[in-house]
């Protein structure tokens, strides 16, 4: 690479480092992969049954993602969260460093590639929560790059690269089949030689049975389209809303797009088309799509304006381009946790407001607290690690529980007329709720006489039957 280009490669970036290392995590998913990837590094199988929770133990139980937990707990072990983070950056830096090599291939000047890869890292950045998808966003880009390569030179070589790019996916992430997806569209609409893609797509899906539950990876995303509890309870199976900046951004930008692709006079190929058709419907379908989609429209966003804004890069001094590039992106790691620390006085958390960690200490240090613990939704997600001797009742693997109980979980929540019967129900002697969350349940507990309040911090608050 050029030093000019990684000049203005690294100002995408380093906006991007920024952010990735000023985001908390949040409790949702991260600390319940932790303990799975702990319970992996501890016994060296994949645990088959339920442990994690008193309402459904015992149950059979599937996790995929488990290299990503893995991966996970291992950077944290090791590192704690400043190499939690550092990876994070890491995972999402590389990918966007593809997809910046991507439009420069497809015409776009470095200036121009730095400009889209900016809107992309703001609109995208709303889905760069510490979870295992996030390890499958440079093997999504990589393969986009390896099929259009595909597509346009004869060269064929670099197709190998899908079988190892399909074996390391799927046991990352669920989402492995948007290979298939990728690869069937360029199989049908692409221009390259198809029986070469014919025979790297097949040794990809021979690649995806190399796992530990083999031919089930594939069940395994089945049932997880169609399990009712993922589609009516969880907000990112649901369609995106237009609310906050991210999504005003993502929103813009697919509006911008398509009047000016309606003005350009391109011939427009198939399968950036259809591309763009099938994950523009999965984008609109769940939120947790959208970020795919955001990849491809990046890329012939790019392509589409190369002829309107064309620039040459000026000569410079290339050792002091490098030079600049690489303080641009080492000046991020200032941010990290530990060392932000060290000089920001009033430095933002690296946990969300969420993540009950006081309270959660103050569990631990009364054991006495009677089982079973009803707990917030997000509580309970970091209670599976931070605190295994106390088992949860819920937490947020959607397809874990029935749909019957996600509703007891409102109605509780909610503070619905039954309330007090649901908890009785379920045998329940202890509530630790967030004061954000369980509002009306909190208020609810004040007129009770069944129940006394033993802790209460800014965001939690504990009680226990009397």
């Amino acid at each position: 690479m050029k030093s000019k280009e990684f000049l203005w490669l690294s100002l995408p970036l380093f906006i991007l480092l920024l952010i990735a290392f000023l985001i908390p995590i949040s409790p949702n998913d991260y600390w319940w992969y932790l303990r799975l990837g702990s319970e992996i590094s501890s016994t060296g199988a994949v645990p088959t049954i339920e442990t994690f929770t008193q309402s459904q133990a015992g149950q059979p139980m599937v996790y995929h993602s488990w290299l990503s937990a893995l991966l996970l707990f291992l950077a944290y072990k090791l590192g704690s969260l400043p190499l939690t983070f550092l990876l994070r950056g890491i995972l999402l830096a590389s990918t966007y460093a593809i997809l910046w090599k991507i439009m420069r291939e497809r015409g776009a000047s470095a200036q121009l590639a730095s400009l889209v890869s900016f809107f992309g890292i703001l609109a995208g950045s709303i889905n760069w929560a510490m979870r295992p998808q996030i390890f499958a966003y440079p093997l999504f880009v990589l393969t986009l790059w390896i099929l259009l390569k595909w597509d346009e030179e004869p060269n064929t070589r670099v197709l190998g690269w899908i079988p190892l790019i399909s074996l390391l996916w799927t046991n990352l992430h669920g989402s492995f089949v948007l290979l298939f997806l990728l690869g069937g569209a360029a199989f049908v609409f692409g221009r390259g030689k198809k029986q070469t893609l014919f025979i790297s797509l097949f040794a990809a899906l021979l690649a995806t049975l190399i796992n530990p539950r083999g031919f089930g990876v594939w069940t395994y995303v089945i049932d997880s389209l169609i399990v009712i509890s993922n589609q009516a309870y969880s907000r990112e199976w649901m369609p995106p809303l237009n609310e906050g900046w991210q999504m005003n951004l993502f929103f813009g930008w697919i509006l911008v797009y398509l009047t000016v692709a309606s003005l350009n006079t391109r011939k427009l190929r198939m399968l950036p088309v259809v591309w763009m058709l099938g994950f523009g419907w999965l984008a609109f379908s769940g939120l947790r799509y959208g970020i795919w989609f955001l990849f491809i429209i990046s890329i012939f966003t790019a392509e589409m304006l190369s002829g309107w804004l064309k620039s040459r890069l000026r000569r410079g001094i290339p050792k002091m381009d490098y030079a600049i590039g690489v303080l641009i992106l080492l000046f991020p790691l200032l941010l990290l946790p530990g060392i932000r620390d060290s000089w920001w006085a009033d430095s933002p958390p690296a946990l969300s407001t969420e993540t009950p960690v006081d309270a959660t200490v103050w569990l631990a240090e009364n054991p006495a607290l009677p089982d079973p613990l009803w707990a917030d939704l997000a509580y309970s997600s970091y209670l599976v690690y931070a605190l295994p001797e106390r088992p949860i009742w819920i937490d947020t693997r959607f397809e874990v529980y029935p749909p019957e109980h996600w509703e007891r979980y409102k109605a509780i929540s909610a503070a619905a007329w039954n309330w007090e019967i649901l908890l009785e129900e379920e045998g329940i002697n202890s509530l630790f709720l967030s004061k954000s969350e369980q509002a009306e349940l909190i208020s609810a507990l004040a007129f009770s006489e069944n129940w006394d309040e033993v802790y209460s911090d800014e965001s939690s608050i504990i009680f226990r039957h009397q």
